[in-house]
């Protein structure tokens, strides 16, 4: 009997004629699909679902290598390159006396480390400027909910110096970074600020790249002072449609080829 350890079960009819194997193979059945990721990867997956499986908590030690050879049925060197990339990724870590230990990676680092608007493709960094027009749109309860006085009074001073509505100027980096900055700082979400500071200046790479269609004539819009003023006296919701304006020559751009 010849059995075949790469083609399985799409042989026909396998015989020897003159001392030669001849391999008929049916063409009708249908290929299995190739797996084409490393061993290493495929550990990698399965270290992780084991990890979760078990209810690993931040702080757990999780087993040794050499457990973890026998629970995976892999060499120690698949092992450590498997447990290098959790490293890499931030989600263990090694201490003494503890071995490796579960740890809550730091998202945002390792997303920054590729929030380079110089190596990102277009379809990607147009993507990242969408989502910071949401961003700023979405969090106006959460600002609501956490504004003081001293914020109000801080807000004006950041917008002191700048003019009030405009058909002109449509996004100053600088006047960026201090208004909305603050904002999201308001919204006492660490995350939110983490990321607003990383879409910046891809807002910026974008805005100033040629990638969006350019206006022939910006409309006005509510300013930075004008956001201010409803932060006083407004709602959530006016604030939410002051914002929407704020943001509207950007959405123009955006759409003007839909």
């Amino acid at each position: 009997m010849i059995k075949s350890y790469i083609w399985g079960n799409n042989i026909k009819k396998a015989f020897f004629e003159d001392n030669i194997l001849y391999i008929i193979m049916d063409t009708e059945s249908n290929f299995k699909q190739v797996d084409t990721s490393s061993l290493v990867d495929r550990v990698e997956d399965n270290l992780v679902q084991l990890l979760q499986e078990k209810k690993f908590k931040v702080g757990d030690s999780i087993p040794t290598e050499m457990e973890l050879c026998n629970i995976l049925g892999v060499s120690r060197t698949v092992v450590r390159e498997a447990l290098l990339r959790l490293r890499l990724m931030g989600l263990i870590e090694s201490k003494k006396k503890k071995g490796s230990v579960i740890t809550s990676p730091d998202i945002f680092g390792l997303l920054n480390k590729s929030m380079n608007p110089h190596i990102l493709d277009q379809d990607t960094l147009r993507e990242m400027f969408e989502i910071r027009l949401v961003l700023e749109i979405g969090m106006a309860d959460f600002i609501f909910q956490n504004i003081t006085a001293e914020n109000i009074e801080e807000l004006k001073v950041i917008v002191n110096n700048e003019p009030d509505v405009s058909q002109d100027h449509l996004f100053n980096i600088a006047h960026e970074i201090a208004f909305h900055g603050k904002l999201y700082e308001i919204t006492g979400n660490e995350a939110l600020k983490k990321f607003q500071r990383m879409l910046l200046p891809i807002f910026d790479y974008v805005h100033n790249s040629g990638l969006l269609k350019k206006q022939g004539k910006m409309h006005k819009f509510v300013s930075h002072k004008g956001l201010v003023d409803i932060l006083e006296n407004g709602s959530p919701e006016l604030f939410r449609n002051a914002m929407r304006n704020h943001l509207e020559n950007h959405f123009i751009r955006l759409f003007a080829d839909s």
